[in-house]
């Protein structure tokens, strides 16, 4: 089955990346990260004028996933370079089914390095207020 390149231009990942470990056709352990990263574009012009998003589940592999787990979260601004497959297996239920599987080759990491800090420490700042939120009594929190 053949592969068609895809390029996701100024995309901004729309949750944390995911690793986990496989393991490859020769044995060997290897890494295998996903994220979602979202497109938006104005197609028309004037009052016609409307914005489409779109949102594309990459996975990448090796060294580069590792990269990605490292230096990549929620809101994180990229471009992506690789190619989509249409996959057909047999479902659950007996039938066929299809599926579309994007390969990242490339990710250009387009935020800064301050960039990439604030972004981290307004999300662990967010996160500690939701935890201060989940401490207080069901009553406090519904008048707050």
């Amino acid at each position: 089955m053949s592969a068609v390149q895809v390029i996701q231009r100024n995309a901004h990942l729309a949750g944390a990346v995911r690793l986990d470990q496989v393991k490859g056709s020769d044995g060997t352990t290897l890494a295998r990260a996903t994220f979602v990263a979202i497109s938006n574009q104005s197609r028309g012009r004037g009052d016609d004028r409307a914005a489409e998003s779109t949102a594309i589940r990459w996975t990448l592999w090796g060294r580069q996933a590792e990269n990605a787990a490292r230096f990549l979260d929620k809101g994180s601004h990229v471009n992506v370079v690789g190619w989509v497959r249409s996959d057909t297996y047999t479902a659950a239920d007996g039938g066929t089914a299809h599926a579309l599987t994007f390969t990242a080759d490339e990710v250009d990491y387009l935020d800064t390095r301050a960039e990439a800090d604030a972004r981290r420490a307004r999300h662990a700042f967010v996160d500690e207020m939701e935890a201060a939120d989940a401490q207080l009594p069901a009553t406090a929190a519904r008048h707050a």
